[in-house]
């Protein structure tokens, strides 16, 4: 066991510093003079000004020195500071999380109940699945921004059952949720639907049926469990991609959130936020990653000796 948490320690360090220092490269080959970005588009400056700051932020550096500072800075946990706003980006993200975080919880838990409703009622059943199928399709097809535009012209505009902006209380967040969700449970059930049709062809879900178990009964009491390691898998790779979707659905429903201060970050080429969120979303990976590890056992208890 020591071994093993040694191991996915080591390669936690290896994902985070390997986002660490394509972060890091990516600001370096961005085009464009850091001490400009800085000051901002409005602000004129004398080069003895600029040369200060060079200075003082170790742009005048060498590229390996300014590296090592750069690590340096993230094992005391300090992300530097927002050019635009003036702040610590670590300040600003904890801020913006908390939302981002409700919106991916919601979208993921309501994702995986329409993943395992829209499966385990198709299983084996050729003209639901043909249905189910259809509908899944058209969610992986639609583009998160056209969904949201439409659940926002449907039900806020013409019905006014929910917001149109803002991010306080259960209602405001039901129409970001549902926008990010319906993909996610478009290629959720897809794969549990498979899984399912597989374990319902095992000698073990045949003699649950000579027992007199129901259809419903054997695929929820015994191939749902064989089938959920790889709905485990992928739920778990695409929590960790709400970070991005949530960019845009964010911008579309006026929600406060990490997406909100990336997209604005990345407009005004606010780079210490930018590097703050790539390096939180590596940390999320990672997280998750070892969260669906550790449920692999309790969902098939063959995997512990494994």
């Amino acid at each position: 066991m020591i071994a093993v948490l040694i191991r996915r320690a080591a390669s936690a360090l290896a994902v985070l510093l390997g986002a660490a220092t394509l972060a890091f490269a990516a600001l370096e080959l961005i085009p464009g003079d850091k001490v400009a970005a800085l000051l901002g588009p409005a602000t004129s400056a004398s080069e003895q000004v600029k040369a200060q700051i060079r200075a003082e932020y170790g742009f005048d550096r060498p590229i390996v020195v300014q590296y090592l500072h750069y690590l340096g800075r993230l094992v005391r946990g300090d992300l530097g500071d927002s050019y635009q706003l003036s702040r610590p980006v670590a300040g600003l993200l904890a801020e913006q999380l908390w939302p981002t975080a409700q919106l991916a919880l919601a979208a993921i838990a309501l994702a995986v109940a329409l993943a395992v409703l829209s499966a385990v009622v198709t299983a084996g059943r050729r003209a639901g699945r043909a249905v189910a199928t259809a509908w899944e399709l058209a969610a992986v097809s639609l583009p998160s921004f056209w969904l949201g535009i439409l659940l926002l012209t449907v039900f806020s505009f013409q019905l006014g059952m929910f917001p149109v902006v803002g991010g306080e209380g259960i209602s405001a967040l039901v129409l970001p949720a549902v926008t990010l969700a319906l993909p996610i449970a478009g290629m959720l059930a897809q794969v549990l639907r498979e899984g399912l049709e597989a374990a319902l062809a095992q000698p073990f879900a045949v003699t649950a049926r000579a027992r007199g178990l129901s259809h419903t009964a054997v695929r929820v009491r015994h191939t749902l469990r064989h089938a959920t390691v790889p709905l485990a898998t992928l739920t778990g790779w695409l929590t960790g991609s709400l970070l991005g979707g949530a960019v845009l659905v964010e911008t579309v429903f006026g929600r406060p959130g990490v997406g909100a201060l990336t997209l604005q970050a990345v407009s005004n080429k606010d780079m210490p936020v930018v590097i703050g969120v790539v390096l939180l979303s590596a940390v999320v990976f990672v997280v998750i990653s070892a969260v669906v590890d550790a449920l692999y056992a309790v969902v098939d208890p063959r995997l512990k000796a494994g």
